[in-house]
């Protein structure tokens, strides 16, 4: 067993075990909580909750952190005089909570708000001053981007072919790619988005906190630290420079998940083209979505179109229709006991080869395929069934897209359902009576009929079930 991950830095797929046993450290850049989620962002922390489950799978335990930046100047300026900056944040960061939860992405062991360690972010300051990498001037702290010759290391860039920092007010630096540790508070910024400091009443720039939090929650080196590809510069490549030059060790790896796009295209909210999760979630079934996020490969840019969600949702309905026979020939009953008995290799070799989770879901239908050809045969054998059955068990939960997991229950019981299901079941029972009186040519006709309407019968030991043909 090796699992390998594409670092970032090192642009190549390394090897990857915990430098703790038994423990991977993780962190992973979360939402900047100014407005709510769209798909994209949905789509990234699902990416690392995947990343997780396999983690945690393979090595046993995984401290996850995840931060919520609360304090921004995207927070400051969407604020209102109805709703404070601070107010404001909130009710965005539960936006976000309900989005990854509906979709079943697992709560973090640790989830920060950026507020909540200011005397952290200080202190990293204080460290970078004493070291001659950083300044201050004028109320602001810089980061003196040529004092560190590793700058760039993450993105290989050389310092005079980046642009220059515009995270702040240039009135102080010495060098325009300067980017800012702490920001002075300027006229008509709320008293109360402002902390005292060395420097003066300000608040802290946006890379100096991921730094301060992941040392605060993972000491000052750990595993892999995650984020969407438009985060590696400058946001990245300034909490790599910040940290390594206060001394710390920082991220062993760095894992980094493609964007979505609308037509080739970014999805952003700045470009306007952005879906919301909260209508997509509407709009479409929480596990299809989930399918249909995930099945792309996690560094891959992953296009939305209408057939996206439809193809995700048939994938299900297949999965789904083999475990619910499946049970179903075997007496019915709880089978969640065989979840973890059995990981199919061809699985566990995607997951582990950089989370090829397009391959492991190939593997899925693979023995979905195997366990309906089972089924067909009329004396199927029952270890074998049973062993197939345990695979796809496995394998969708470890994924979090097990259709038949409680939390993806929903009751779909309608007016039109049971009036539907009441008529099904008369002709089944019907059809039972003409076979019971060897009426072999009016039971066909009753079949034929249940066919034509695009239901499935299936007979087995517990009774005779109906389902749609498309699910």
């Amino acid at each position: 067993m090796t699992v390998r991950l594409y670092d970032t830095q090192a642009q190549a797929l390394r090897d990857f075990a915990p430098a703790e046993p038994g423990n991977v450290t993780m962190y992973v850049c979360g939402p900047t909580v100014q407005s709510g989620p769209h798909i994209g962002h949905v789509r990234a922390a699902l990416s690392f909750d995947i990343l997780r489950r396999w983690l945690a799978h393979r090595f046993g335990r995984v401290t996850f952190v995840r931060n919520v930046t609360d304090i921004d100047d995207k927070v400051l300026a969407n604020a209102t005089a109805a709703e404070p900056w601070w107010a404001l944040a909130y009710r965005m960061e539960l936006e976000f909570s309900r989005a990854y939860a509906a979709v079943g992405i697992l709560p973090p062991t640790y989830e920060p708000r950026a507020t909540a360690s200011i005397p952290q972010m200080q202190e990293l300051i204080e460290r970078l001053i004493a070291a001659g990498h950083a300044y201050a001037a004028e109320g602001d702290v810089y980061f003196d981007v040529r004092s560190w010759q590793s700058y760039g290391a993450l993105t290989r860039q050389s310092v005079d072919a980046m642009e220059s920092a515009a995270d702040a007010d240039p009135r102080g630096k010495r060098d325009p790619r300067d980017f800012a540790l702490w920001k002075g508070s300027k006229e008509g910024e709320p008293a109360d988005a402002a902390w005292e400091s060395p420097w003066g009443v300000g608040r802290p720039g946006w890379h100096i906190e991921c730094s301060a939090m992941s040392r605060r929650y993972l000491g000052p080196e750990f595993d892999i630290h995650g984020g969407g590809l438009d985060l590696r510069f400058p946001h990245h490549e300034n909490e790599l420079a910040q940290s390594t030059a206060a001394g710390d060790g920082f991220a062993r790896y760095w894992v980094h998940n493609g964007l979505v796009t609308v037509g080739d295209q970014k999805m952003s909210k700045s470009l306007g083209n952005f879906l919301l999760a909260e209508d997509v979630l509407t709009e479409h079934d929480p596990l299809v979505v989930r399918y249909a996020l995930a099945s792309a490969h996690y560094r891959s840019n992953l296009d939305i179109s209408a057939g996206t969600f439809v193809e995700a949702a048939s994938a299900l309905d297949r999965i789904r229709s083999f475990l619910q026979r499946a049970i179903r020939a075997l007496g019915g009953g709880d089978w969640s006991v065989l979840v973890g008995q059995s990981v199919p290799s061809g699985f566990a070799e995607a997951m582990d080869d950089d989370l090829a989770v397009p391959r492991a879901f190939a593997t899925v239908h693979e023995s979905v395929s195997a366990g309906n050809k089972l089924l067909s045969t009329e004396y199927a054998e029952e270890s074998g069934l049973v062993a197939v059955l345990a695979e796809v068990l496995t394998a969708t939960t470890l994924l979090g897209v097990n259709p038949l997991d409680p939390q993806w229950a929903t009751d779909a019981t309608t007016p039109a359902t049971e009036a539907l299901d009441a008529l099904v079941r008369t002709m089944i029972d019907q059809r039972a009576d003409a076979r019971a009186n060897k009426d072999w040519a009016s039971a066909d006709r009753i079949r034929d009929a249940i066919a034509a309407a695009g239901i499935v019968l299936e007979d087995g030991p517990s009774g005779t079930h109906w389902s749609l043909e498309n699910g």
